[in-house]
Parts: structure tokens; C-alpha cells; sequence
């Protein structure tokens, strides 16, 4: 395992624009920390981001989680690179020539997946207990270390969507083209939404139950959109309009996991098989 890795790793640091991206991508992860002096004016009143509980625990990690997953798709690009630049290069066909099987091969390329979710994981576990500590009103460790889900969440999200774009980048073989295929294929689920919502349900609830079935839905459902349940959010709605609506649940369901995982193993089985079966 340890081998596989520091193949994969040597060959991504080795290429400037790989090397850029991912230093890119966590370098903006830690501007989430400059939300903390971020000053808006609502109403003519003038207030500071940190101080309406952005950073309070447990809410922080919904929230930073949320914002975070946002720019998975600087390392998109860079997997999805990372398996045009095999094929670019002949380095894919030179570590067969060299002894790797093509399971080994899919098998490096998935823990590189992993090893990207994982990263970013500690990453946003850590930043998310500095800003906490530092802004948050509570620090009960019953409180701070309560609905961890999110973090689990975001990592499962994470690992899923990079190993949608290892499958893309296998399948297409050219970077833009493959990006181009996750865009499109993520405007095909947005239209089925609208499609289903409109002609076959008539409510939010089970259009979203069903929808949670594919592939980038079913990866947004892990870590769901944390503003409705701001607080100022919910003061400034209270205002708005006295219309009492159903608690939201923004937790993780057990059978949202299951979905996923389903989706990782499909993706990864499925690279596997158009190695294996492909010409080289």
C-alpha cells in the first residue's frame, strides 16, 4: 500500500500544475478562517461574521464542512489530470511494462482518492477546533465534539466524488473532456430534479428522496446546505414571514451512506473493468 501511494504521490508532485492546484486547494481552504473578520451591514446595522455564531460549536462543523466541499474541485481537476497524464505520457502503460497489475494500478489510484479525502478531512477537522475554540461560546466537550457527522459526512462526499472523477478520467482519457462530462452529467441531475418535482411529485420531501439515488445528489445529501439553519438567518425569516415550516433535518441518514458507498464501489469496480477490457 505504502508503495502504491508514493508512486502516485511522486508522479503528481513531479507536474507543476498538479503541485499548484493542491496547494492551491488548501491554501483557500484556510481562508475560511478570514469569514472571522468579514464585516456585513443588514438593516444599516453593521456586524461581524464570527460574532452571530458562525464559528459556535457544534455549528461550525456543518458549516465549514459545507464550505469546504465547495472547492473539491480544484483536486477534481487534479485527478481528473492525473489519469489524463497517464495516458499523455505513457506512464500507465510503462508501470505495466515495469511489473504493476492494472487491480494494483486502480488500487493506487482509489488510495490516492482516499488519501486526498483524508487530508482534507484533518485539515477542516483542525482549522474548524482552532476557529471553535477561539470564536465559539461553548467549550463543553459534550457540545464541541457533538454532531461529528458532518466531518464523517464530508469525508465520504469527498472520497465518493473523487472516485466519480477517477471513473470519468478513465472513461474520457482527455481532461477537458472528462470535465466537461461532470459538468454536463451534474446538469442532467439538475434537470431530472426540476423534471421529477414538476411532473411526478408534488413536494420537495420525496422529490429529494428520490433524486438522493444519484450519483452527485447523493453526495450533496451527506453534508446538506447549512444557511437555514443560521440562527441570523432564522431571526431575519422570523421577520419576514410568521409561516411556520417543518423542521429541516440536516444530520446523516444511515441509508445516505449506504448510497454512497454503493456509488464509490460502482465507480471503482467499473474503472477496474474499462482498464482491464481497454487496449493499451
Amino acid at each position: 500500500m505504502k508503495r502504491l501511494i508514493s508512486i502516485e504521490l511522486q508522479k503528481l508532485w513531479s507536474n507543476r500544475a498538479c503541485r499548484i492546484l493542491i496547494l492551491t486547494y488548501f491554501i483557500l481552504l484556510s481562508f475560511i478562517a478570514l469569514m472571522a473578520s468579514i464585516k456585513f451591514t443588514l438593516f444599516g446595522v453593521e456586524f461581524r461574521l464570527a460574532d452571530q455564531g458562525i464559528f459556535n460549536f457544534p455549528y461550525i462543523w456543518h458549516f465549514n464542512t459545507f464550505i469546504a466541499s465547495i472547492l473539491k474541485f480544484f483536486l477534481a481537476v487534479v485527478i481528473v489530470s492525473m489519469m489524463a497524464n497517464e495516458y499523455t505520457y505513457g506512464t500507465l502503460k510503462q508501470n505495466l511494462i515495469d511489473g504493476l497489475s492494472k487491480e494494483e494500478f486502480i488500487k493506487s489510484k482509489f488510495l490516492t482518492v482516499v488519501l486526498f479525502a483524508l487530508a482534507s478531512t484533518i485539515f477542516i477537522f483542525l482549522l474548524s477546533l482552532v476557529l471553535g475554540y477561539s470564536f465559539s461560546s461553548y467549550d463543553e466537550p459534550s457540545i464541541v465534539f457533538s454532531q461529528m457527522e458532518h466531518v464523517g459526512g464530508f469525508f465520504l462526499k469527498l472520497t465518493a466524488f473523487f472516485s466519480f472523477c477517477l471513473f470519468v478520467g478513465i472513461l474520457v482519457r482527455r481532461s477537458a473532456f472528462a470535465l466537461g462530462f461532470i459538468f454536463i452529467w451534474w446538469v442532467i441531475e439538475m434537470i431530472a430534479y426540476v423534471l421529477l418535482r414538476v411532473n411526478v411529485f408534488k413536494n420537495d420531501a420525496e422529490t429529494d428522496f428520490a433524486t438522493g439515488f444519484f450519483p452527485l445528489w447523493s453526495m450533496w445529501n451527506l453534508v446538506k446546505e447549512p444557511f437555514s439553519r443560521f440562527q441570523t438567518y432564522k431571526a431575519i425569516q422570523g421577520q419576514v414571514s410568521q409561516t411556520v415550516q417543518e423542521p429541516k433535518f440536516y444530520g446523516v441518514h444511515w441509508y445516505e451512506v449506504v448510497i454512497v458507498l454503493f456509488w464509490i464501489a460502482f465507480f471503482v469496480l467499473m474503472s477496474y473493468r474499462i482498464l482491464k477490457k481497454r487496449d493499451l
